[in-house]
């Protein structure tokens, strides 16, 4: 047995992974890789999209077996067919992307694979909604245990996976990956509570983010891998960010507040909303009122916290919200919102928030997932012209820089910021007049997450009008002419460039919460 692996026998490191190699068909996503994870802390594991941090984690949860290397567990050396095997060595992950079944219900989820049972075979399903009630009250999260999870919003589902995970018997190492790109920062907040509370009783955290911030306040070690080869690592009290920027992309490259000098509110106004109301249901508004003009080649921001309202405006706008009320006006005529296919040939477009579930078809390739919503461009007499639409694809393709050699290639074969950019390119494909951008940097990198705000500032460059939602104060900062806040349903401030700073956009998004 080697050093490596004797340290292992050491309380300090719980599990080893040992020159680990992944060797897929025409790639290869993990060379040579060494990774410890350090007993009660919380060791983070970073890098670009693609540089192998996921992959690594399927490996140690049992989802992946590795080409060659070896994990290490208490000195022995263990491998896992399956998650349950993994699961059984106390091993437990949230994925990034959610691993829900959207047809079941809450209790039923945070208990998939982990069934308590009234003899040998009947499920015990008044201990399943009791223990549910009692871990979603200690993430601060009253959702009602029999409620659809299908039904639920992104952020209310990530905290059913987490919970899902807190429930099982038995945990040492836990592996979240990306647990708060859907949360709002309260929930934040509650999340990080439970993870110290986590690693004061000896479980083991491993944590995946983009968010470089969190990692410097939550984080204990640092782990940095790049295109598959990890090249840095240290304790989190000995390095700073822009170490970690510099290691991950090979220079310390950040995106910084934009300047421009444009006076939009003499631009033509391409949209403007009145009066927008959406009910809710069992009573008071998730949309109150809510009115906003967008000009030509403006990027105008929304800003708030989660449950304030933001989505909702983008599905009344793409028809997908039948009951809400208000007046739209487009180029200054009054419109009629149709149904979605309508709303795009209007000129419209959207990226979701859920690229997965909302964005992409997993069952398509690359080039297909492009030119999805734009296929009638290429319809002659109820034919497909195919050179049409690959020429447009290829354009797409290096128009906005996506990282592909092949369009034929399953979508799920690139990165996720490579993925970010064919939702993008598939909105950009079909011509709009008005992007609509729901979290566009959600679980993308540093790097990818400038060149999409690259691409959103050369579109707005070129008359396209868009419109940004995100909670990320500092991107939004950076990349939008103006915002508007939203609060509990109500708009609760308006800042032009100039006014715009952090402060200013946290105090707005509370006021909706406060009572008079």
């Amino acid at each position: 047995m080697d050093n490596q692996a004797q340290n292992t026998q050491n309380p300090d490191v719980c599990l080893c992974c040992e020159n680990i190699d992944k060797i897929y068909p025409g790639t290869k996503a993990l060379d040579n890789v060494s990774f410890e994870v350090k007993t009660g802390k919380v060791n983070v594991l970073i890098g670009e999209n693609g540089a192998g941090k996921s992959t690594l984690m399927k490996i140690v949860a049992g989802i992946e077996s590795p080409s060659s290397g070896k994990i290490i567990m208490d000195g022995q050396e263990v491998s896992f067919k399956d998650t349950t095997e993994a699961r059984a060595m106390g091993i437990g992950i949230i994925h990034q992307e959610l691993s829900l079944f959207p047809n079941l219900n809450v209790y039923q989820n945070i208990f998939m694979a982990n069934e308590h049972t009234r003899g040998k075979t009947l499920l015990d399903n008044r201990e399943h909604i009791k223990l549910a009630k009692k871990v979603l009250e200690k993430l601060e999260y009253p959702i009602d245990p029999n409620t659809i999870v299908g039904d639920l919003r992104v952020g209310q589902q990530q905290m059913v996976e987490i919970a899902r995970n807190l429930v099982q018997e038995g945990l040492r190492i836990l592996i979240m990956d990306e647990p708060t790109s859907s949360l709002s920062s309260q929930e934040v907040e509650v999340l990080f509570k439970i993870i110290n509370e986590l690693k004061a009783s000896g479980i083991s955290i491993v944590y995946i983010s983009h968010r470089l911030e969190e990692i410097m306040r939550i984080g204990d070690y640092v782990t940095i891998l790049r295109d598959g080869k990890k090249v840095a690592e240290d304790e989190v009290k000995n390095i700073s960010v822009g170490w970690i920027v510099e290691n991950m992309i090979g220079s310390d490259k950040t995106y910084t507040k934009k300047v421009n000098n444009t006076d939009f509110a003499k631009e033509e106004t391409v949209l403007k909303v009145e009066d927008l109301c959406l009910p809710k249901r069992g009573g008071g508004w998730l949309l109150n009122h809510v009115g906003f003009e967008l000009h030509k080649g403006e990027i105008l921001g929304i800003y708030g916290l989660l449950g304030a309202g933001r989505t909702e405006i983008f599905e009344c706008i793409m028809g997908m919200r039948p009951e809400h009320t208000g007046k739209f006006y487009l180029h200054g005529e009054e419109m009629k919102i149709g149904n979605i296919s309508e709303q795009i040939a209007k000129g419209f477009a959207l990226v979701p928030e859920d690229r997965q579930r909302e964005g992409l078809v997993q069952t398509l390739n690359i080039g297909k997932n492009i030119s999805l919503s734009s296929m009638d461009r290429y319809a002659k007499s109820g034919v497909i012209d195919r050179k049409s639409e690959f020429s447009a694809i290829k354009d797409t393709i290096k128009d906005i820089h996506i990282k592909v050699a092949d369009p034929t290639l399953p979508i799920l074969s690139l990165s996720g910021g490579n993925q970010q950019k064919v939702v993008i390119g598939k909105g950009i494909l079909t011509g709009p007049h008005i992007l609509l951008m729901d979290e566009p940097s959600r679980g993308i990198d540093v790097g990818a997450k400038a060149e999409v705000f690259d691409i959103i500032n050369q579109y707005a460059e070129r008359g396209l009008s868009i419109i940004v939602i995100s909670s990320e104060l500092k991107e939004i900062v950076a990349i939008a002419d103006r915002i508007i806040v939203l609060s509990n349903g109500l708009m609760t401030g308006e800042f032009a460039q100039n006014e715009i700073d952090e402060q200013t956009l946290v105090t707005a998004s509370y006021k909706g919460h406060v009572r008079a």
